[in-house]
């Protein structure tokens, strides 16, 4: 699909993202993605942005997955769909079906933008989005392209719809007035790159207070208004590491972004470092704020200690900020695996960890995560769906990471500490789930997997016998060729 997609003029879409969501080419456990369908994330931006209409392009099957995931994870809106078939497709008519889909849809009233997505098949097959006019009736029309061939991940989709976004809001706000934000503080701000746990933007503005900033939005943005005042920031900090289109149109701005988190104390206390670096702010100023922050931080981690082995692994970009908060609160964590890219921003937590011992593997994949359960046996397994389900499968205590750990603060004083309740509450529960294993053992493996009217039973002698009948025809095959 690569290759019809470049032969049909997206050779330029398919090379920039390339470089901001690069893969080992010789190896490649995300040429195709291990987890979700990648839309997933850009619809997923688009469908909580107010004011915002969403239209995808691509298999009937695709959309109805992305939408069934999407209203599972929450979305009260409607999913636009443009349909098509192989004459539509190949006449180029899907692509005016689009056009009269936006137009339908561009009433002022209602929105402020409508996102039009192509899956796969649409990407593949060349349907111009670039060509769909930039606004009617003063609605924005952003067209995007999110192929599973072509971003890796949906965390990395996110940054897709988000860097596009921030591009047509860089250019209004270049060519003049713009509307002003709902809330603005009076304080310069620092713009936060990555989806939070809602109290963790309250938490940094609380650390950057003194310092005299304040925080800034968080993108992606809930309102389009709000890509104007992200841009209109002093520094950006890349919470989320993996947001490359977006960081492009920050530093396109003039803005310069810092990488890792105030998670734990020594993360919290380089990143006041980093804002007073970046900002220009006065060393004493700084130095006071980590002499009224990092105690009460060391204290918190004290008083909720972690004591076990952990390996963590997730697509959510906040791995490695996990890992180290996991670590400062006493954890034993040998490894940690992210679905995503090794970036600039995430240097300082990967230099961090390795020096405490863990091991960092981007780009992991499931293969890698499991091997990595394997090796380093530990009392509790964070990752992804299928690694829970793979640990618990051997008696091993295990937390699905999006639900159980993203799903809590992480920044600052009130992250300090919040893991551990989980934590311990699921490395406690060893015992239960060894008899949890016992009870089900052997059920729906083997000859006992599938659906069966009564008590399965063993057939070694059928299998005997088909394993016969496929060597003499394998055998046969080869006579016949030679």
């Amino acid at each position: 699909m690569k290759e019809a997609a470049a032969k049909a003029g997206k050779s330029e879409v398919l090379a920039r993202y390339a470089a901001d969501y690069p893969v080992d080419a010789a190896r490649g456990p995300h040429d195709q993605p291990q987890s979700m369908c990648p839309a997933f994330g850009s619809l997923r931006v688009g469908l909580r942005m107010r004011r915002t209409a969403s239209v995808l392009s691509g298999s009937a099957c695709c959309v109805y997955g992305l939408t069934f995931t999407s209203h599972f994870y929450g979305a009260k809106r409607s999913v636009g769909y443009v349909p098509f078939s192989s004459e539509t497709l190949v006449t180029g008519k899907l692509f005016e079906d689009i056009r009269d889909a936006v137009h339908g849809l561009a009433d002022p009233a209602l929105y402020d933008s409508i996102i039009v997505t192509n899956l796969c098949v649409p990407t593949a097959s060349g349907v111009p989005l670039q060509l769909l006019p930039k606004s009617i009736n003063g609605v924005r029309i952003v067209g995007i392209d999110v192929p599973g061939f072509g971003v890796p991940t949906h965390a990395e989709a996110k940054d897709v719809l988000a860097g596009a976004m921030l591009a047509y809001a860089r250019g209004e706000a270049e060519a003049g007035p713009v509307a002003a934000p709902r809330e603005r503080s009076d304080k310069p701000t620092i713009t936060l790159l990555g989806e939070l746990f809602p109290a963790d933007p309250m938490v940094i503005g609380q650390l950057l207070a003194p310092l005299g900033l304040a925080a800034g939005p968080v993108v992606p943005t809930r309102e389009w208004r709000e890509l104007y005042a992200a841009l209109d920031c002093a520094a950006v900090a890349a919470i989320h590491p993996f947001y490359t289109a977006s960081v492009r149109e920050f530093e396109g701005a003039g803005r310069k972004v810092l990488g890792s988190a105030p998670v734990g104390r020594d993360g919290t206390a380089a990143w006041l470092d980093a804002v007073g670096e970046a900002c220009g702010i006065a060393k004493g100023a700084v130095d006071a704020a980590k002499n009224r922050f990092l105690p009460a931080i060391a204290g918190a981690l004290a008083a909720m200690p972690i004591r076990g082995r952990v390996t963590v692994s997730g697509y959510e970009g906040s791995e490695l900020l996990v890992a180290r908060l996991l670590i400062e609160s006493g954890a034993d964590v040998p490894y940690v695996g992210t679905a995503c890219p090794k970036t600039r921003w995430s240097e300082p937590d990967r230099a961090w960890l390795e020096a405490k011992g863990c091991r960092v593997q981007y780009r992991a994949s499931l293969e890698q995560d499991l091997a990595a359960i394997a090796e380093y046996g530990p009392d509790l397994a964070i990752g992804t769906t299928p690694v829970v389900q793979h640990a618990k499968a051997k008696g091993l205590p295990a937390l699905y990471f999006t639900n159980l750990i993203s799903a809590r603060p992480l920044m600052g004083p009130a992250g300090a500490g919040s893991l551990a309740t989980v934590v311990n509450g699921a490395m406690a529960n060893r015992d239960r789930m060894v008899k949890m294993r016992g009870f089900f053992e052997g059920v729906a493996e083997g000859p006992n997997a599938g659906i069966w009217q009564g008590k399965p039973v063993d057939r070694p002698e059928f299998r005997a016998k088909f394993a016969a009948r496929r060597i003499a025809a394998a055998k046969a095959e080869e006579a016949v060729g030679v």
